[in-house]
């Protein structure tokens, strides 16, 4: 069949080429649609009780992710001239396309008693606006006052005050995120210059913004550094401009095909599918490298170039096809997942693996044929001679110190598996971002004077309408309020509680002392003022943490970025408990669903349920998941990897003997995790599945070439091994070096996920390339009987008559005429291949 498929494809190559070119123009067309993606990924299930929660929260009080944070801490800020700029600055916020709302000190409110219309009314603290310095303190003052601000918009042990500038989630989750961040900046940076006041920003609109911006740069950053160093690997193995430049025009064709179908599919450019179009030239390249070292090989052997290049593809063809399989099964597997981020990094891997094996067979094979034959320069890597004393050694290694080979092996494994003994599963809300980073810099402003900026919610169904309101449950919601602000990580929390103390507050005149709950005899007169309030500030504010029917309660808070252990320490271990004894007790109930507690009195059956929900917890929550599906994509992983073996060799022998040297990188990648301190998470897990995938070719490559050496040096395994080690290798290293520099590029991320994926990749390939070289024969050695029988259905017999048949085999030459190149030895215009 590979015979038929290299002669139809040496035949009609420039029909072929033509083709390509079509299509390729069609994909960079569809290409330049491609969009970013401006939302951190929803990864937990839609059916999650957590994630079916967190939706209704969202139709009931909207958005809780879509504020950015300004903030300052600078005595200047409270001089009349930089106060009046920092007036300014609020109210050029407000005008720019996208800003909802903004709340700051110049605009902040405070509620009076209309004794005379017997209601609450608001006023503008700061108007008239201050003209004096004298007068801006006074009003300052009322501010501070106002318990109600107090750790939300000043904290007034520091001095600190920040900005809340409130977006339209229309123009978060869209390529206008960019042009509104621009917008503010513009303004935010002119207040800086002109004051010489020092701002920091944080918030999710912020993050988020930020890591699109990063991805986008670093998609292009990579992508250069990843054509440039499988260049420079090209020409330093094969000394030859065309053998450089032909390989890099077959991953810039698969690279426009990558970018055209994750338009197609209505997919978008994320942090891992932003990685694709790098890994895809990186993985590519071994492609190329088989073909050309076989043409080179072919060439020298009988000095014709279209014989050379016609058996080519019917000797690679199959070698390559199940080479990118396995690495394909490494990406394949992700969409089993059925997370979104995942599935579409699959996907879209997946397909254009195989389209890279398609258009290497095509590209390589034609391009060739019309370039004038390799010269004897560039023959010489066939020698490999810098790589042979590297080879005999290994060779000696496995024929005089197995025991040595499984001493160290069993030390190294011993310390492999403490190491992963010691590794931690962590997730962060800005994980991939680095520690000198200004955003985590502003992040610590924001932990230091307002304990957070990440938004984490508390919703108290009190189980009957208009039930928030009475006495009883203001009061467990103000217990469970003083509480809250007992934990250095949460912020301030902010809700009717602090509403209905401050209407207590107006109601004696402003008193600062009288910023409390009322009693049973006050409670009458305050909610009769209360209950006469009109769609003015104050009932839309209620309204933001009451629901309509008056029987659901918001807390509001913010919470530091400690990390997924913390935050489950605070919630299992501190929050929840004290739910318990706040509205549990003797005769009630609890039943707990996810983050969802629910108290059901014996006696009446009604019940009282307290919900802990919010953009921070399902982000953490699904970085735990994702965790878990990687888990379970890499066991599947090595179930495909293995099936794919035992099809190949039909021995289970084999299989186990196989799977030993590329499940060893895995584990030392591990235990360097836990010695380095690297945790677990999604983008370190992600290595795991396509580093099987990967490694698992060099053991393919090398077990196909040891049965071919077996059946010519009559079964003698140490002659079988010695030969396999000559001549297969020398195309390993090229190929594991090949990759090793290429993911090394993602060390130079400013991500910490992508830069860890880079080194422990790399990493684990190089390990992969020195166990498939040193432990796989040794492993043969000590276990291989050294006799088989043939089996025809075995796929692996069609490998070793297709890559290993020495003997010129003859095509069906009347099939082929082709019009023969001048450097070609005979001259002749036509010549029969």
């Amino acid at each position: 069949m590979w015979n038929k498929i290299a002669i139809f494809i040496i035949k009609n190559r420039l029909r072929l080429i033509l083709l390509l070119a079509v299509l390729t123009a069609f994909m960079a067309y569809q290409a330049k649609d491609v969009e970013m993606s401006y939302d951190f990924a929803n990864v937990v299930s839609p059916d999650d009780p957590d994630m079916e929660y967190f939706q209704r929260f969202k139709q009931t009080f909207g958005e809780d992710g879509n504020v950015l944070v300004v903030g300052m801490q600078d005595k200047q800020v409270y001089q009349l001239h930089n106060f009046q700029e920092l007036n300014k600055l609020t109210k050029d916020l407000k005008q720019v396309e996208g800003v909802k709302a903004v709340i700051a000190l110049p605009n902040l409110v405070q509620v009076v008693k209309d004794t005379a219309e017997r209601k609450f009314i608001t006023q503008n603290i700061f108007e008239p606006f201050p003209q004096t310095q004298q007068q801006l303190d006074e009003h300052l003052k009322i501010v501070r006052n106002q318990g109600f601000y107090d750790g939300q918009i000043i904290n007034d042990k520091t001095g600190a005050t920040l900005l809340a500038v409130t977006m339209d989630p229309a123009y978060l989750n869209s390529a206008r995120r960019t042009e509104v961040m621009d917008n503010i900046l513009v303004h935010t940076n002119a207040f800086s210059k002109d004051t010489g006041v020092q701002l920091h920003y944080a918030g999710l609109p912020f993050v988020r913004s930020v890591m699109t911006t990063k991805v986008a740069g670093e998609m292009k950053l990579f992508l250069v550094l990843a054509l440039i160093v499988t260049a420079v690997s090209l020409f330093l193995f094969f000394r030859s401009f065309f053998a450089v430049l032909i390989p890099i025009v077959v991953i810039s064709v698969v690279v426009i095909w990558v970018l055209g179908i994750i338009s197609l599919f209505g997919y978008k450019i994320s942090l891992l599918t932003g990685l694709i179009p790098s890994i895809i030239v990186v993985i590519g390249i071994p492609n190329s490298t088989y073909l050309l070292a076989r043409y080179h090989l072919d060439y020298r052997r009988h000095g014709n170039k279209i014989l050379a290049l016609t058996r080519v593809i019917s000797k690679i063809g199959l070698v390559n096809l199940v080479n990118n399989t396995t690495t394909a099964i490494g990406f394949i597997v992700f969409t089993f997942t059925h997370i979104a981020i995942l599935y579409e990094f699959g996907v879209v891997a997946g397909i254009n693996i195989f389209v890279t094996f398609f258009i290497s067979m095509i590209l390589v094979p034609a391009m060739f044929s019309y370039l004038p034959p390799p010269t004897e320069r560039q023959l010489r890597h066939l020698d490999a001679k810098p790589l042979n004393k590297l080879l005999e050694f290994f060779d000696y290694i496995v024929h005089c110190k197995r025991h040595l080979v499984y001493f160290f092996l069993t030390i190294i494994m011993a310390l492999s598996f403490y190491g992963i003994y010691k590794v931690k599963t962590v997730s962060y809300m800005v994980d991939d971002l680095p520690e000198e980073s200004s955003v985590n810099a502003d992040l610590a402003f924001f932990e230091q004077h307002f304990n957070g900026v990440m938004p984490l919610e508390v919703i108290v169904d009190t189980g009957s309408k208009q039930g928030v309101m009475r006495l009883p449950n203001l009061r467990k919601l103000e217990e469970l309020e003083d509480y809250l602000r007992t934990q250095p990580i949460l912020s301030a929390p902010i809700s009717v509680v602090g509403l209905v103390k401050t209407a207590t507050q107006a109601f004696y005149e402003g008193d600062p002392n009288s910023y409390r709950l009322p009693d049973n005899t006050e409670r009458n007169f305050i909610f009769s003022y209360l209950a006469k309030q009109d769609e003015g500030a104050n009932q839309k504010l209620l309204r933001s943490f009451v629901d309509s029917t008056g029987q659901r309660a918001r807390i509001s808070l913010k919470v530091a970025d400690v990390g997924s252990r913390e935050l489950d320490t605070l919630l299992l271990k501190k929050i929840k408990p004290q739910l318990a004894e706040i509205y549990g007790g003797e005769g009630v109930r609890l039943e707990e669903v996810g983050n969802s507690m629910r108290f059901i009195r014996e006696d009446t059956g009604s019940e009282t349920s307290v919900s802990l929900t919010g953009t921070t917890l399902l982000f953490i929550k699904g970085n735990e998941y994702l965790i878990n599906n990687l888990r379970s994509s890499l066991l599947l992983a090595f179930v495909l990897v293995t099936i794919t073996i035992a099809l190949l060799f039909k021995s289970i022998r084999v299989v186990v003997i196989s799977l030993i040297p590329n499940m060893i990188p895995l584990l030392i990648a591990g235990g360097l995790m836990g010695f380095f301190n690297i945790p677990l998470k999604p983008s370190t897990a992600l290595i795991f599945s396509i580093a099987l995938g990967i490694a698992i070719d060099d053991s393919i490559h090398f077990l196909a070439k040891y049965r071919h050496e077996l059946q010519r040096n009559g079964f003698n395994i140490s002659r079988a091994i010695t030969s396999s080690l000559e001549e297969a290798g020398t195309s390993m290293i090229y190929t594991s070096v090949i990759l090793f520099f290429g993911f090394v590029i993602f060390a130079f991320s400013e991500f910490g996920g992508t830069k860890a994926l880079g080194v422990l990749m790399s990493v684990s390939l190089l390990i992969a390339l020195f166990t498939n070289l040193i432990i796989l024969p040794t492993l043969l050695m000590s276990f291989d009987s050294g006799k088989y029988e043939r089996d025809p259905y075995a796929l692996i017999e069609q490998i070793d008559e297709a890559y290993f048949e020495e003997d010129d085999e003859e095509l069906d030459l009347a099939q082929l005429s082709l019009k023969m190149n001048q450097e070609e030895p005979d001259n002749r215009e036509v010549q029969r291949v």
